[in-house]
This record gives structure tokens, C-alpha cells and sequence, in this order.
């Protein structure tokens, strides 16, 4: 039974479907090198085979690799937050709107 309620502040639900239960692990050791994560749990993707696996990662605790982008990341987003509150409007979509 999926949850319907939002992970905590800093916390990020995450899926990963492949095809191969060792696709999903290899994914998933990737982002525990970067971020806390809890242990993964592993189902079925579905009738036509394939592997779901979810864990729930804590951005507030990542180590340098997810660091330095997460940085990066947030300086750029508040740079467009302070243009779009300056200019009243939002720079367009990737399709122009």
C-alpha cells in the first residue's frame, strides 16, 4: 500500500524500475553514496516482469558528490526565483509557454 502522505522536510521518495533486480541495486548504491537512505524495498514492476525498487533518501544528509550539485542546484533556482519576482513574470517553458 503506497502512503499518501509527502515524506518529511529534506526527505525525497524515490522508484526505480528495471529491468533486473541488479539494474535496481546498482541505481540504488548510486544514490546512497550520495545521500542517507533508507533499505530499499524490492517488488514485482509488473506482469511483464521488470524490478520496482523504492527507498526514501534524506537530502539533508548527503555527502560531497550530492553536496557541491545540491549547492549548485539551489543557487540557480534562487537566482530564477529573484528574477521572476523582479520581473513579474516567468521565463518561458521548454515548449515557450
Amino acid at each position: 500500500m503506497q502512503s499518501t502522505e509527502p515524506p518529511s522536510d529534506g526527505h525525497a521518495e524515490v522508484r526505480i524500475v528495471a529491468a533486473s533486480p541488479e539494474v535496481a541495486r546498482r541505481v540504488a548504491e548510486v544514490l546512497r553514496r550520495c545521500f542517507a537512505a533508507t533499505e530499499q524495498r524490492s517488488y514485482p514492476a509488473g506482469p511483464d516482469g521488470g524490478t520496482r525498487l523504492d527507498l526514501t533518501v534524506d537530502t539533508s544528509r548527503t555527502a560531497e558528490p550530492a553536496r557541491s550539485w545540491l549547492e549548485t542546484s539551489r543557487s540557480a533556482q534562487d537566482g530564477r526565483r529573484r528574477s521572476e519576482t523582479v520581473s513579474g513574470s516567468r521565463p518561458p517553458g521548454p515548449f515557450g509557454e
